[in-house]
């Protein structure tokens, strides 16, 4: 199993419409990407992580290239990113 995590820095009052595009495209991440197997929604005080679960890490780095990430979830999610969101790709030891 592979994981990939972003940690996305989100004010609290933006927080509701992150949790929106995290739902809207939720599904068509796990019924689309290759070999996607979950997706879970972390919120935390001082940050939010989306963490996407993989059957292997180049499929994990193709979802970092694909269309829907790029232009979907990307853009939904950059007016309301207070700082650079910080990827990571873990693999199950």
């Amino acid at each position: 199993m592979v994981y990939l995590q972003i940690t996305l820095q989100i004010a609290d009052a933006k927080r509701a419409a992150a949790a929106g595009v995290y739902q809207q495209y939720k599904a068509p991440f796990l019924d689309t990407v290759a070999g996607a197997k979950s997706k879970e929604l972390l919120v935390r005080a001082e940050d939010v992580q989306v963490l996407h679960g993989f059957d292997t890490r180049e499929n994990a780095e193709a979802y970092l290239q694909s269309q829907l990430f790029t232009a979907d979830v990307v853009g939904g999610l950059t007016p309301l990113l207070d700082a650079a969101p910080d990827v990571r790709i873990y693999q199950v030891a």
